[in-house]
């Protein structure tokens, strides 16, 4: 059972910590640094930094997640998702791996924290809404591309080729006669050990067991002799305190490239915490666990690292290992300190091909395939989407695709906005019910009534359309009354408010009489107090239902 817990008002800090359970939340750590050391050393190598650069990006995400954050599950790291959007962005503005390259992600860390945290205080936990699910599964199949392409090269011990994606495709597909045999197997055995574990078990760190075992064949048969690349000296430094050392011209470069990086946090951020709830009873506080990842993205650039992301595998191994608080977070990220201060000898024979290979499997575990097909079946316009995100990320440079699949995850939202038209209503018969016209139920009309809605905020984007639809039906049906069936209004803006303060005013001068029925959202009602909308539509004409309304000023 938990200890210690207290009231969540009461940890302004540490909140996560609450309700901590030592021998489960140490049993949960063991398990997550055992998955999270080879994860944390691939995803630096898979943005151009060293292996121990990964490491700082574990504990530092670790540490400021367990301050900030709230939820008890959520693991903060190095993520595949958002690395090769960075590191696709600080390639054009430094040569990997140089310390200018370092001291861009270093910034660009900072950055994406500040960001985060603002989003947290100022309570934007919607803008985790701005990517729907086709978008978003369209952007990770592009990132799988990616990596896959990425990692190729080493699994297969080729020359990585350089140029846009499918230039690398093409080049890789012309030299796969050269492939090293010891490093094809190296590369293709951890990714089917890791596969088979996660098959069997989850729990089972089938990532670390491949890299044991790779490690342990370079060593005994002298592979490294033979072609097999590896990881070399990794320097036992712990992180320190640093700051990158940029103009201010160089900051403002990065900002487009924080920006989307930021959203993509968030996105994945808020769907880990609202899929893994520390209080399933209630709401997941997305805007507190922005702080706790933001708080995680500051303290990796201060550590010298790059920016980190929720990880909703490692958290579902923090659930599912009897994980109860963040302190499990703290005990993988001791692990992996002391591996640093006391273990990187045992690093330097990792074969590269090794962590490539559990990249690829982290590749193909982050496509969708089962929503792709769901998405197809069920709204074959939306996996248009999915194919065009997907072709924006792999085409383009990666930073672009990105931020150009966010500009068209806003648009489609647009445009859905803009195709509500007015529906409308019909009485059920028999009954006081009026229900929006369908072919397939029976309904009756009253000579001389139209009742319709909209089923939308009314907004400028829809709102000449309304227009047009009212004075198409006052024209066509010339009814003596109009009833608003308003329940699907829950906003009404600026614009759209003088466009019905025009409709009310042509309908009194055609002598047709208005009704507002169920105008149930605040906002709506807050609306019609500050537009005014009340001096032309008087109150006793707004109603609870529309039966009301037609009882009391049909003529």
């Amino acid at each position: 059972m938990p200890q210690n817990a207290h009231a969540k008002g009461s940890w302004p800090v540490f909140r996560s910590l609450a309700s901590y359970s030592l021998p489960g939340d140490l049993m949960a750590g063991l398990t997550l640094a055992a998955i999270a050391i080879p994860e944390q050393m691939a995803t630096a190598r898979l943005g151009g930094f060293a292996p121990q650069i990964g490491f700082f990006a574990f504990m530092a995400g670790s540490l400021g997640f367990a301050l900030l954050g709230g939820n008890r599950f959520l693991s903060c790291g190095a993520d595949s998702t958002i690395t090769p959007i960075f590191a696709g962005g600080l390639a054009a503005l430094a040569a990997a791996g140089s310390p200018e390259y370092q001291g861009f992600a270093i910034a660009l860390a900072l950055m994406v924290g500040a960001m985060m945290l603002a989003g947290g205080a100022f309570r934007l936990g919607g803008i985790a809404n701005l990517l729907s699910v086709p978008i978003m599964v369209g952007f990770l199949a592009g990132i799988s591309v990616h990596i896959i392409v990425s990692q190729l090269p080493g699994v297969l011990g080729l020359e990585s080729p350089s140029g846009p994606t499918l230039d690398r495709i093409g080049v890789l597909a012309t030299e796969l006669g050269r492939t090293n045999p010891l490093t094809f197997c190296i590369g293709f055995g951890v990714l089917a050990v890791v596969f088979i574990s996660e098959k069997i078990s989850a729990k089972i760190p089938g990532a670390l067991i491949g890299l044991v075992a790779a490690t342990l064949a370079v060593i005994w048969l002298g592979l490294e002799s033979k072609g097999v690349n590896v990881v070399g000296v990794v320097p036992g430094t712990l992180p320190r305190p640093t700051l990158p050392d940029l103009a201010p011209e160089q900051w403002v470069r990065l900002v487009p490239l924080a920006f989307v990086v930021t959203i993509v946090v968030m996105v994945q951020t808020a769907a880990t915490t609202r899929s893994f709830p520390s209080d399933p009873d209630k709401p997941a506080d997305v805007d507190r666990d922005f702080l706790g990842a933001g708080a995680g993205s500051v303290l990796a650039g201060l550590f010298g690292a790059f920016p980190v992301n929720a990880s909703p595998p490692r958290t579902g191994i923090v659930a599912e290992t009897g994980g109860q608080s963040q302190l499990a977070g703290l005990a993988a990220a001791l692990i992996v300190l002391a591996l640093l201060a006391f273990g990187t000898g045992l690093l330097r024979h990792v074969p590269d091909a090794a962590l490539g290979g559990i990249l690829l499997f982290v590749a193909l575990r982050i496509i969708r395939m089962k929503q792709i097909v769901t998405i197809y079946r069920q709204s074959p316009s939306e996996f248009l989407l999915i194919i065009a995100t997907a072709a924006l990320i792999i085409v383009l440079p990666i930073q672009q695709g990105a931020f150009l699949g966010i500009v068209l995850s806003l648009l489609h939202g647009i445009w859905s906005t803009t195709r509500a038209r007015i529906v409308e209503f019909e009485r059920v018969p028999g009954t006081t019910i009026w229900w929006p016209a369908h072919p397939h139920i029976t309904g009756e009309r009253i000579a001389g009534i139209a009742v319709i809605g909209l089923q939308a905020p009314l907004s400028f984007l829809n709102a000449p359309g309304f227009r047009s639809d009212v004075t198409k039906i006052l024209t066509t049906s010339t009814p003596q009354l109009l009833v608003l069936e308003a329940s699907g209004m829950v906003e009404i803006d600026f614009t759209a408010a003088q466009i019905l303060l025009d409709v009310f005013k042509a309908c009194n001068e055609q002598g047709v009489t208005v009704a507002l029925a169920r105008l149930e959202s605040v906002r709506a009602q807050d609306a019609f107090e500050r537009f005014k909308l009340f001096d032309v539509l008087p109150k006793d004409h707004v109603f609870h239902s529309v039966d009301e309304a037609v009882r009391k000023l049909a003529k």
